[in-house]
């Protein structure tokens, strides 16, 4: 069973880029060569995309690789397999992780659990909830990332196999 994924990293100092590579290297069991362009967004920096085809779990493992490093902007995406969900992860410097199920077409899924426990943080107030459903669905990280998105369009793609 293989699934296909996604990462962007949005931006990363020149001197993470091989370090990058090399974890995901490790990860996905090839070798990885990311065509790095400069980000307009952030000055000094550069950004890359790879997709791969590997085994489900291949982006939870790549994020547990990534997360962390300093000044490193990434979103990861991995479709859904027999018995996994998609799933999208995002990480910034400022804000840390964030991660959600998502369904075929990119949204975000929320569960029912969570869905009820932001219904009752919203008995304290509007704010309460609206504050609990953006921290849920990511509202923080799209605002972060978005600049960084729209300073790639047109970037270079590269595609990767994973073997084994």
């Amino acid at each position: 069973m293989s699934v296909y994924g996604v990462l962007q990293v949005h931006s990363a100092p020149p001197a993470l880029c091989p370090h990058i590579e090399w974890a995901v290297a490790g990860i996905v069991g090839t070798n990885v060569s990311m065509p790095w362009v400069s980000q307009p967004a952030g000055p000094g920096s550069l950004r890359a995309e790879l997709t791969w085809k590997g085994k489900p779990g291949t982006g939870g493992a790549v994020t547990s690789a990534l997360a962390g490093w300093n000044r490193l902007r990434f979103e990861i995406t991995e479709e859904s397999s027999p018995g996994c969900d998609a799933m999208r992860y995002c990480y910034t410097p400022n804000l840390g992780l964030f991660a959600a199920t998502t369904s075929a077409n990119g949204d975000i899924l929320i569960p029912e659990n969570k869905l009820r426990a932001a219904i009752a943080l919203g008995a304290n107030g509007v704010s309460a909830l609206e504050k609990e459903l953006d921290g849920l669905l990511g509202t923080a990280w799209d605002n972060e990332l978005e600049p960084f998105r729209r300073a790639g369009d047109g970037a270079p793609v590269r595609w990767l196999n994973a073997t084994g």
